[in-house]
Order: C-alpha cells, then sequence, then structure tokens
C-alpha cells in the first residue's frame, strides 16, 4: 500500500484508540509490503523513515495534537534523526511501532519511534521535531499549553543529550 492510504489508516485506527497523555506510548501494527523492500528484499531504509512519520501521525491524533495543528493552522517538521537499523523486516512480516515524545526544550520536541518483531527491536529512530506556523517554529511552551496541560519536560536521557550536544558541532552548511 502506498504511504498515503496507510497514512489515512493509521490516522483512522488513531481516532478509534484511546487518547494517551503526551509522554504516553502508541503502538501500531504494520506489515512489510513488497514495494517496500529494496534489492536486498528488506525493508528499505528510506521506507522506513515513511513509515514512522506514519506512526508520528497515529502518536499525534491520540495526544490531540493533529486537532490543535487543524484549529491553529500550524505545521509539523523533522529537524534531524539518527537511526539504528539492527535487524532485517522481510516482506510480509509484521512488526511493530513504538512512538512516543521522549522529552522537549524551547523549540523542539524529541520524538522515539522503534519497530519490534516479538522482542526483536530492528531498528530505533531519535528525532528533533518542531511545530511551524508561517515557516517559523512555534516554542515548544505554546504547543504544550494549546494540548491544555502544563506539563514538564522530562530529562533527556544522556544518550539523547549527547546526541544533540554533537549535531550542534556540524557545520552547516555543510562544507563540501
Amino acid at each position: 500500500m502506498t504511504p498515503i492510504i496507510r497514512t489515512a489508516a493509521e490516522i483512522l485506527r488513531a481516532r478509534r484508540a484511546d487518547p494517551l497523555p503526551l509522554l504516553g506510548l502508541h503502538k501500531t501494527r504494520m506489515r512489510c509490503w513488497p514495494g517496500d523492500i529494496d534489492l536486498f528484499l528488506e525493508l528499505n531504509n528510506g521506507r522506513t523513515l515513511s513509515l514512522f512519520d506514519i506512526g508520528r501521525f497515529g502518536l499525534a491524533v491520540r495526544i490531540g495534537l493533529i486537532k490543535v495543528l487543524r484549529q491553529r493552522r500550524w505545521g509539523l517538521v523533522v529537524a534531524g534523526s539518527s537511526v539504528r537499523y539492527r535487524a532485517r523486516i522481510r516482506p510480509f512480516q509484521t512488526f511493530e511501532m513504538r512512538s512516543r515524545a521522549l522529552a522537549w526544550d524551547a523549540r523542539f520536541v524529541y520524538i522515539e519511534q522503534s519497530m519490534w518483531r516479538g522482542e526483536l527491536c530492528c531498528n530505533h529512530v531519535l528525532l528533533r521535531t518542531a511545530v511551524t506556523e508561517n515557516g517559523r517554529i512555534v516554542p515548544t511552551a505554546r504547543v504544550v499549553e494549546a494540548l491544555g496541560t502544563s506539563q514538564t519536560s522530562p530529562d533527556l536521557p544522556d544518550w539523547a543529550a549527547a546526541w544533540i550536544d554533537a549535531d550542534a558541532t556540524r557545520p552547516w552548511p555543510p562544507r563540501m
């Protein structure tokens, strides 16, 4: 199935599911279809990121963010990611995707997602995401308030903070 159909199906499933708190864990089952594979007959790394997009839509529906985005005409962006691939997902295999907000700072929400076959974690991604308005980042305090909570961010795990610190040293634009 194409990502747009999968995204619509995920949004419909998420609408029927119970709401989640801001730091809740969203789980969804997926299948690796032939259109998802590469020449090595496994889930393509680019498609993996597209499927993670779908999982984030489900999470956003369940925490109430999609409703807020529509009301305020805000958008979502990914500003960075770090992915680990550890086990193959083959055609027709099912897997469970897990998605949750890990923490946030003044500008970004850090989300972690993973794909599991039973107890085996196949891959894991840490994402730096933001909500935007007219091409500018909306401060996370405004987003949290719009979600109807005054919750403060938990501390970032050391590994996530280290990634953020390391990424800050990366030259931009790249020097090619």
